[in-house]
């Protein structure tokens, strides 16, 4: 029996997914700006045997016309954000076995910068950090922060954050050997001159010529994630990533998606059941399933057609209330709108010749926004109902969303992970102290491994 790995999506901001929670009284997300939040999450998440908790970010929001969505200001919908790289020491420093990761964008720095950020988050944390590789999201937005004159094109950003990831991992995995690093007092020797390498790399997008001065860290490279359905996103997710996030729609078309990465993952020489595999899901959990439909309720009447739309808009550059509610997404294509530069995966999913109109994707997201599964039940029919999503769709695992943030991951813990851990379904023990050994399941399995795509190809280049 295949045992399922979890995590925690969250942003350090005062709610998940797109939709609007912070004002119920058992949240205490508006609480984002204080570290005693996140200790007290970290610490929950911990106990309640999760692998990771994962913080999703960046720098855009949503744009409805030419200006931010006034609902995203007043609601606080994917507009309130702060940067969560600096919580991640003070979190290891309250645990002792989680995991985190943390996203970057592949298109706003130079991997240098980012690889030296990770390698010391991966010593600060004693080996438990990974990265979740994006090359944008709500483009339109960043453009205008950077003072860009117009978006970089969707296929073009892909390009650009496969040299991104080589680079950063050829200075992670090449400039040190493993025995440089000296650090003897008696003879004074911080490191062997011979066992550090100049990093030579000329691509089209990035360059770099010198030497990468952070010693090696316990995993070198960060675990490497990744999310993004569309075909360059599974295309780049087949080639690089470890773990991937898929997008958790109807069972059916995640199964689509996860035999399609694992099979162009094959195709690139990988095992393709090496990669882990997940997807989103939001888990309204109580003693009695009566009780679980009465939180989902007080959740789903927060809601509303405008939040929607602001989420909806900040993720793909359309504002579905312009459009006309009869209609499909159809009518954008044939107007000439922007899809296929931004949030393509979350557009494709509502084309096609049984593709909804308007006013069902209004319908249908509202409660959802960028969520994946919803499960509703007492903690057996919750556990249930994960079982049986991970067999119909081949999924390794699962992000929990918290609605109600940390009550409802307390209330998981406590009621549906110990049932999965006396089925079977969560591994005994910690395999390592790294989280690439957690998520693998391989005890030593601390590094990425000459094997990877990416090291296979640096290899050849050398």
């Amino acid at each position: 029996m295949k045992t399922l790995h979890f995590g925690v999506f969250e942003v350090m901001g005062p709610q998940v997914g797109g939709t609007f929670s912070w004002t119920h009284p058992l949240s205490a997300g508006i609480d984002y700006l204080d570290p005693a939040h996140w200790i007290r999450m970290a610490r929950i998440v911990e106990d309640a045997g999760f692998d990771f908790l994962f913080f999703a970010g960046g720098y855009g929001y949503p744009i409805i016309g030419d200006d931010v969505s006034r609902v995203a200001v007043e609601k606080g919908i994917n507009f309130a954000g702060a940067d969560p790289d600096y919580l991640i020491p003070i979190l290891a420093q309250h645990t002792s076995t989680l995991g985190f990761v943390v996203t970057q964008s592949t298109g706003l720095d130079h991997p240098a910068q980012l690889a030296r950020r990770f390698a010391t988050l991966d010593h600060l944390t004693g080996g438990r950090i990974g990265w979740n590789i994006v090359t944008g999201a709500s483009q339109n937005a960043v453009a205008e922060v950077f003072g860009h004159e117009r978006m970089v094109p969707h296929d073009t950003r892909y390009d650009m954050a496969a040299e991104y990831v080589e680079l950063a991992s050829r200075l992670w995995e090449e400039a040190w050997e493993d025995d440089a690093f000296v650090a003897d007092r008696a003879t004074g020797v911080f490191a062997r001159p011979d066992g550090v390498h100049r990093v030579v790399y000329d691509g089209e997008h990035y360059r770099a010529r010198g030497y990468f001065g952070t010693p090696p860290s316990p995993q070198r490279t960060p675990v490497l994630f990744q999310a993004g359905t569309s075909p360059k996103g599974r295309a780049f997710a087949a080639g690089h990533a470890e773990c991937v996030f898929v997008q958790g729609t109807t069972p059916a078309r995640t199964a689509a998606a996860v035999a399609d990465i694992r099979r162009l993952a094959a195709d690139r020489g990988r095992d393709p059941e090496l990669l882990r595999l997940m997807a989103g899901m939001t888990v309204f959990v109580a003693e009695t399933e009566e009780g679980a439909r009465a939180l989902e309720s007080e959740f789903d009447a927060l809601q509303t057609d405008e939040i929607v739309a602001a989420l909806y808009a900040g993720n793909t550059g359309i504002d579905l209330l312009a459009l006309d509610p009869d209609r499909t997404l159809h009518q954008v294509l044939d107007a000439g709108g922007p899809v296929g530069q931004m949030g393509t995966s979350n557009i494709e999913r509502f084309l096609g010749d049984d593709a909804p109109t308007v006013r069902e994707i209004l319908d249908q997201l509202r409660g959802l926004g960028t969520r994946g599964f919803r499960v509703v039940g007492d903690p057996v029919q919750v556990a249930d109902r994960i079982e049986q999503l991970a067999a119909e769709t081949g999924l390794d695992g699962f992000l929990i969303e918290p609605a109600f943030e940390p009550a409802d991951l307390q209330a998981f813990g406590d009621l549906v992970m110990p049932i999965l851990r006396e089925r079977g379904r969560i591994a005994a023990g910690v395999p390592g102290g790294t989280l690439r050994a957690r998520v693998t399941e391989r005890a030593g399995g601390d590094r990425l491994g000459d094997a990877h795509p990416v090291l296979r190809a640096s290899r050849v280049a050398v």
